[in-house]
């Protein structure tokens, strides 16, 4: 279950970036986890919220967003939506030649005091 190892890599940035910004409490983080970044959402929700109240962070709360994958055929110059690395280009037939959307797992804001 590498969302639990994903989770203590996430406090411990949070933690430092609330150091940084003499933050003393963290009361939400936002986390974007894209569709195809190997990532479950679901799960790395519940391994951040255990990982959480074992932490100087225990009070925040987590807000994760999907986001959806996107590809982009270079040959038809199309963007569409793709479930995996493999998806055909709905225009063309052909195979993305490259993936702009869904590949992201990034804390996007912390909201504290």
């Amino acid at each position: 279950m590498h969302e639990l190892s994903l989770a203590l890599d996430v406090i411990d940035l949070v933690t430092e970036e609330a150091g940084k910004n003499s933050l003393k409490d963290v009361y939400e983080i936002h986390i974007e986890v894209g569709e195809i970044s190997g990532v479950d959402a679901d799960v790395f929700q519940r391994a951040m919220e255990i990982v959480l109240k074992n932490s100087s962070l225990g009070k925040a709360k987590v807000k994760i967003r999907k986001t959806p994958g996107i590809g982009r055929c270079t040959a038809c110059d199309k963007d569409f939506s793709v479930s995996d690395f493999l998806a055909c280009c709905p225009g063309c037939n052909g195979y993305p030649s490259e993936i702009i959307g869904g590949k992201e797992l990034r804390v996007t804001s912390i909201i504290g005091e």
